[in-house]
């Protein structure tokens, strides 16, 4: 059964809430690694945890929120079968999952409005691999 992780910096913080009630309102179950408040935190440290999260079941996803969502894509793609996309539009969302099998989305809460990550949130979760010529390319990650 697939497990959602969510985490957050303290400049992703205020989103990541937001996300968790969208979640909550649909009836989707989370796991919320923190924090859990918004003081100052160092995104690495919380995007390692997730990670090491996903990576346990290929069934696995996770939700990362930072300023950017670089940071957190950078150090969560630090870990072997993690593909951690930072996502901007709805399209890059999309062929995320259907090309790269990402399983973890990250996501910049100082570039984003809450109407768009929440959208992005509800294709990751609803848009499958689409194997076929893009599993020889994951392979080779």
């Amino acid at each position: 059964m697939k497990k959602i992780f969510i985490s957050s910096d303290h400049a992703g913080f205020k989103l990541k809430e937001s996300i968790k009630k969208y979640l909550l309102k649909k009836k989707i179950s989370f796991l919320d690694l923190g924090p859990h408040c918004d003081d100052k935190v160092d995104y690495p440290d919380f995007a390692h945890k997730l990670a090491r999260k996903v990576k346990i079941n290929k069934n696995n996803v996770g939700i990362l929120v930072c300023g950017s969502g670089m940071g957190m894509s950078i150090a969560a793609n630090r870990h072997k079968n993690v593909r951690a996309a930072q996502c901007f539009n709805l399209k890059s969302t999309k062929l995320s999952r259907l090309h790269n099998d990402a399983n973890i989305i990250t996501l910049g809460s100082r570039l984003l409005t809450k109407k768009n990550a929440l959208s992005f949130i509800g294709v990751f979760l609803n848009t499958k691999f689409e194997g076929g010529r893009h599993s020889k390319r994951i392979r080779k990650i």
